[in-house]
């Protein structure tokens, strides 16, 4: 268990600012936030500093005529920018609303309308261009949209912050902060819309702060610990990992807007935790993969050697017992030997937490971690609990499963199989265009998920799919969709996939190829992969095949693929296949694939 700084009142009646005051009075000299300047160099602020920053940036926005309740647009990346900014509205009583960086001009627009924003805050000329080309629809019921540019130097047709004037009153910033109140917005984050328009979720102070409590009651974390900060503010998870529970701990956050800088930053750092999405997590393993492939043999035999005494203690340690004093002998050897100098070039050697949440970790993918005496903590929520709800920690875990419920927090299922959650941590409602805010509990507080699940004798969360998305064939039988894709993505080859047979007789599958694996697979196999093409190599075809054949032998006959069709191009948030939190937007790829899955169906009825 995390030990928890000092709490500057009762947890339920604390706010975000409550937190930041006593960081400046407690930890004052402690880094608080880094980030890389353009110069090449690196900066860092202190929490003493970030608290000063903090309240001139509020000095500048309430220049600009932010008031308590007011939505305030934000888009600038993970910048200090960004995190400042967004701290600063929540010490004026206003609430941030982060926007992806890849949203189109239609959500923007969305967002615009539906929030009643006024004011936006953006970077730099890229951000600013597609603003101001948003549709006259935007502004409908907002009046007209102010727009702040961090980057700009010279006011234009949008505002430049370098003309803000930032004059800090002391009295004025701690009169505003001490009227924000624990059940008051801290923001709202926008769903990102897999089936229809984003919603508008209302998370409150009280919420962040439980949740963050809970959380620390089963990590077990460094105190002051260092946070990568690179999936975006406009994720549920990016806000309570890269802003909220930092303040709450004291931490260091490491901005990072390159997502392509996170393996440097990870092997500069060598952090104690890491978080990332399945998808983050599968291309990690491909490049730790390919570096297995290139050892001697001799080495590489080690290696497996070492991975077998290493997922015996997880599978030990998974039932709650001790391991035997030969095994724990064999495990600390393998780790001082062969495990953390191979994690030590990727900045893993360090580690003490990681975890995944988005979706269930596929079964090889744990399975590979944990042989490298990584353990990947799957955890499970949604935007609507302020992030993670079910929890797996080192003294209880489920590979496979979600965890159980955080303190203060019930999971029970439907008949239908939907998982119901209530508790501290549930958000207050769906921000309707009028700025009054909907409940969407029952009458007893239970929230329906819209996913579907089952909780063992232990208490543990398992995960079966989306309710919206489960795939009814033509017989009448129920599959998930999910299931059967991580089935087949279980082979390095399948970096994603997407099964189809609603109405339909049987399922068929599109795949992607993983670039990374395909590399190391095709110098492994001594095949010659062109630039172009891969897809229709025999040898290729062949592998998908049998990973194909692999997964249809672990699902019984309705869920099996009869066929499938293999695709080289990734899909992305930027081809608009994957929502900017890598959900796979279904409608979208059956939509431009349609005539590939129909010709799949062709000798079917």
């Amino acid at each position: 268990m995390t030990t928890i700084l000092r709490l500057p009142g009762d947890a339920s009646e604390l706010t975000v600012p409550d937190l930041l005051l006593r960081n400046e009075r407690d930890h004052g000299d402690l880094p608080a936030l880094s980030w890389d300047t353009r110069e090449g160099g690196r900066t860092t602020l202190t929490w003493a500093q970030v608290r000063h920053r903090v309240a001139e940036t509020a000095a500048g926005l309430d220049a600009l005529g932010v008031t308590p309740g007011e939505h305030v647009l934000l888009m600038m990346g993970n910048r200090p920018e960004h995190w400042l900014t967004d701290l600063a509205l929540v010490h004026l009583g206003a609430v941030p609303v982060s926007v992806y960086g890849t949203a189109s001009p239609e959500q923007i627009a969305h967002i615009v309308r539906h929030s009643r924003a006024r004011l936006a805050v953006v970077g730099g000329a890229e951000e600013r261009t597609r603003w101001e080309q948003l549709p006259a629809c935007a502004q409908e019921g907002s009046g007209r949209l102010r727009l702040v540019v961090a980057d700009a130097d010279a006011a234009g047709p949008h505002t430049a912050w370098s003309t803000v004037p930032q004059r800090y009153d002391s009295a004025s910033f701690e009169r505003a902060w001490r009227g924000v109140r624990p059940a008051d917005p801290v923001t709202v984050v926008y769903t990102s819309g897999t089936t229809g328009d984003p919603k508008g979720v209302v998370i409150s102070h009280r919420n962040v702060v439980l949740n963050g409590i809970a959380l620390d009651g089963i990590a077990e974390l460094p105190d002051h610990v260092d946070h990568i900060c690179y999936l975006p503010f406009a994720h549920i998870a990016e806000r309570m990992l890269g802003i909220y529970l930092p303040v709450l701990r004291a931490g260091h956050v490491h901005l990072c807007p390159d997502p392509d800088r996170i393996a440097a930053l990870v092997r500069e750092l060598r952090p104690a935790q890491f978080f990332g999405v399945p998808r983050v997590w599968e291309k990690l393993a491909a490049a730790v993969r390919a570096a297995l492939e290139a050892l001697p043999a001799e080495r590489r035999t080690a290696v497996e050697d070492a991975a077998r005494v290493a997922r015996a203690q997880v599978r030990c340690r998974e039932r709650g017992h001790a391991p035997d004093p030969q095994l724990a002998a064999a495990y600390a050897k393998a780790q001082h030997e062969v495990l953390r100098p191979l994690l030590a070039p990727v900045g893993f050697d360090r580690l003490v937490w990681t975890a995944s949440a988005s979706a269930p970790l596929p079964p090889d993918l744990q399975d590979f971690w944990a042989g490298l005496g990584v353990v990947i903590m799957d955890a499970w929520g949604l935007t609507e609990t302020t992030g993670a709800l079910t929890l797996n920690g080192p003294a209880a875990f489920r590979l496979g499963s979600v965890g159980r419920p955080l303190g203060g927090t019930e999971v029970r299922t439907a008949e239908d199989g939907e998982i119901m959650v209530r508790g501290s941590t549930l958000f207050a409602g769906y921000l309707r265009a009028d700025g009054s805010v909907r409940p969407d509990t029952d009458a007893d507080g239970w929230f329906a998920t819209g996913d579907i699940g089952r909780v063992d004798e232990d208490g543990f969360l398992w995960l079966t799919g989306r309710k919206k998305e489960m795939i009814v064939t033509s017989t009448g039988k129920n599959v998930s969709p999910t299931l059967v894709e991580n089935a087949l993505k279980e082979h390095p080859l399948v970096g994603q996939a997407m099964v189809h047979g609603d109405g339909r007789s049987c399922l068929v599958a599109l795949l992607v190829l993983d670039a990374g694996e395909l590399s190391a697979w095709a110098a492994r196999n001594g095949v010659e992969v062109p630039p172009d093409g891969a897809a229709g190599l025999p040898a290729v075809r062949a592998e998908v095949d049998r990973a194909v054949a692999a997964a249809n032998a672990r699902l019984n006959r309705t869920e099996q693929v009869k066929r499938y069709h293999l695709l080289e191009r990734e899909w992305t948030p930027q081809t608009g296949e994957l929502t900017p939190s890598l959900k796979l937007r279904r409608q979208v790829v059956r939509d431009r694939f349609r005539q590939v899955v129909d010709g799949l169906y062709e000798d079917h009825v």
